[in-house]
């Protein structure tokens, strides 16, 4: 199937073919129709598929000029990342219309974006935390929704957005179409399916869980955090091909120190993004690696979702990743449009569990390599791989304090205290206050 099967006007036929796209992808066919037809809609893909045109495609297909302010398409998505993707992409698919979108997200200057709302739109993208202090404002009006997006829900509930999520869908007009995005779906995403969504039609592109066989997945050993650092150094020092590298870290602190530690070995080909880099220094790392003026690119998991970048032909998860699902989304970042890709993971004894809950999700045993013999094993430890010293005589001191009994000791001889049977201090006041009226009485 091509683009011009797809019931799709003349302006955006011409984007299209300006981007030279040609074949819709599984899920761009699949959720065409459903979304055209104003049903609910729960659309699971992996990563890679689509799954933005999907939505945007007949969103702006059915979308009619209007002078009004308030928007009528609401996008939700977890990232400040994700937020300027899918405005860069719907500025490519309204090349040839007239339409007004704005996207919205914190970290920036809200009287601007307030300006911005005001001024008039007609498709708002958002992510949950500064759409509630727009709505706060009073200047953002969500009264004409016509139609929500919800993306990537899974990660908005695993970055706490669900309480932003319940607001404003319990405040927006209940008439509306509710389109839900994701690569997962969990037990919470699947309690708001129950809750706001009128018996959605699902899509499912992949069982999830099937491995993405275009991706060749290395397991390599590494005891520690320093022995890791030293096998990355030697990849990117020995393998040519590594030339557009993508590094996952758990930890921004890590991050900040792996960029520092590499940089002195690599200098000028490496950066770093997570959520405590600046908004224009986060858009800055993206744009260097995209045009290939930054060849390594670390990143945490926060930020993961908003990369859709091409070309990537390594994803080095430096730390397994816990949740294999996450995984998935991570090596899912190369061997994109039809291409192959390669996923390097480097696992400590204590994530060899993760590795295990990985192989199983995906049903498929992935290939362990050996440590290479350059690669040094260091001794150096982190405050984190730090084993607990415990100490050996807390139990004996602790039964040492039982046999010394209860915290009681006898008062000395001096300091007792006895009661000889004299007037008690209400007696003596009771006394002493009869002579005053006595007194009075006989002047």
């Amino acid at each position: 199937m091509t683009f011009e099967e797809l019931n799709l006007n003349k302006p955006l036929l011409n984007a299209l073919n300006d981007l030279e796209y040609i074949h819709p992808t599984p899920i761009q066919q699949k959720t065409f129709s459903v979304i055209m037809s104003g049903k609910d809609l729960v659309a699971t893909a992996q990563t890679g598929t689509g799954k933005t045109f999907a939505y945007l495609l007949p969103l702006l297909r059915q979308l009619k000029y209007s002078e009004q302010k308030h928007p009528r398409i609401l996008i939700v998505v977890p990232t400040r990342e994700l937020v300027i993707q899918i405005t860069e992409e719907i500025k490519k698919l309204t090349t040839y219309m007239q339409v007004r979108y704005q996207g919205v997200y914190g970290g920036t200057n809200i009287n601007t974006q307030k300006q911005l709302v005001y001024n008039g739109i007609d498709i708002l993208i958002a992510t949950p935390g500064r759409l509630v202090d727009l709505v706060l404002t009073g200047i953002l009006r969500l009264k004409d929704i016509q139609k929500i997006v919800i993306d990537e829900v899974d990660q908005l509930f695993s970055l706490g957005f669900r309480q932003q999520l319940n607001s404003f869908l319990e405040t927006i007009p209940p008439k509306r179409q509710n389109l839900l995005f994701s690569a997962t779906i969990t037990k919470e995403v699947q309690e708001l399916i129950d809750t706001y969504f009128n018996s959605p039609q699902k899509i499912e592109i992949e069982p999830h869980g099937t491995p993405l066989e275009k991706i060749l997945q290395i397991i390599y050993p590494a005891p520690n955090f320093n022995t890791k650092v030293n096998l990355l150094e030697h990849l990117l020092k020995t393998d040519t091909e590594l030339t557009k590298v993508l590094v996952f870290i758990n930890n921004k602190i890590q991050a900040d120190f792996l960029c520092d530690t590499l940089s002195l070995k690599f200098p000028e080909q490496i950066d770093v993004i997570h959520s405590r880099k600046s908004q224009n220094k986060r858009i800055q790392a993206i744009r260097n690696f995209k045009n290939n003026t930054c060849r390594i690119l670390i990143a945490t998991d926060i930020v993961a979702r908003g990369l859709d970048i091409t070309d990537v032909s390594h994803v080095i998860n430096f730390d397994t990743s816990p949740t294999p699902e996450e995984y998935i989304h991570r090596i899912g970042r190369t061997g994109r449009a039809k291409k192959d890709g390669i996923a390097i993971t480097f696992s400590s004894p204590a994530e060899e569990i993760y590795i295990e809950a990985i192989e199983k999700l995906m049903n498929k045993r992935l290939e362990h390599m050996e440590l290479p013999a350059d690669v040094k094993i260091s001794t150096i430890l982190t405050d984190d791989e730090m084993p607990v010293i415990r100490d050996k005589n807390v139990n004996k001191n602790r039964a040492n304090k039982e046999v010394a009994g209860p915290a009681f000791h006898e008062k000395k001889e001096k300091n007792k205290k006895v009661n000889l049977g004299g007037p008690g201090r209400r007696e003596k006041l009771k006394g002493k206050n009869a002579k005053i009226r006595t007194r009075r009485h006989d002047s």
